[in-house]
């Protein structure tokens, strides 16, 4: 569909290579996606720096957040699931500057520069924002009986 609705006027022997191309980066998007969010089933617990004397401003979830291995049990893809949608029902309620934040770093897996420069902000805004995102994240999921 993607190569129909963009590529309709360009000559028949270019087609192969650009399904190719749109093929690579649709199955690219999906993935990245999907370890998104199997990261985010994992998640809540790694939120906090272990050393209760860091710096909550250089704490970085990407880098400290471990991915744990897909289950095919189905009972655990269950469970993986509706705490997508629980978490995805959070997401909603966060004040829109502290959603913006959160979706651009780890959804879409921005750095830190670029989500300042969309949300037209300093670097240390967007660190301020996604950790009051990750916390209240993280309250909301406590209250729904999620254990963290």
């Amino acid at each position: 569909m993607k190569l129909t609705a963009s590529y309709a006027s360009k000559p028949a022997e270019e087609l192969p290579l650009l399904f190719q191309r749109i093929l690579q980066n649709t199955i690219r998007d999906y993935y990245r996606r999907q370890k998104i969010r199997s990261l985010w089933t994992t998640l809540f617990s790694a939120f906090t720096p272990n050393d209760q004397d860091k710096n909550q401003e250089d704490f970085d979830i990407l880098e400290t957040l471990q991915v744990k291995q897909e289950s095919n049990d189905p009972h655990a893809q269950l469970e993986r699931l509706q705490l997508i949608n629980l978490i995805e029902e959070a997401i909603k309620i966060l004040p829109s500057r502290q959603r913006e934040a959160f979706i651009l770093r780890y959804w879409e897996e921005m750095s830190l520069a670029e989500t300042a420069a969309i949300m037209k902000c300093s670097e240390g805004s967007v660190k301020t924002h996604c950790s009051r995102a990750v916390h209240t994240l993280a309250t909301i999921l406590r209250e729904k009986g999620v254990k963290l």
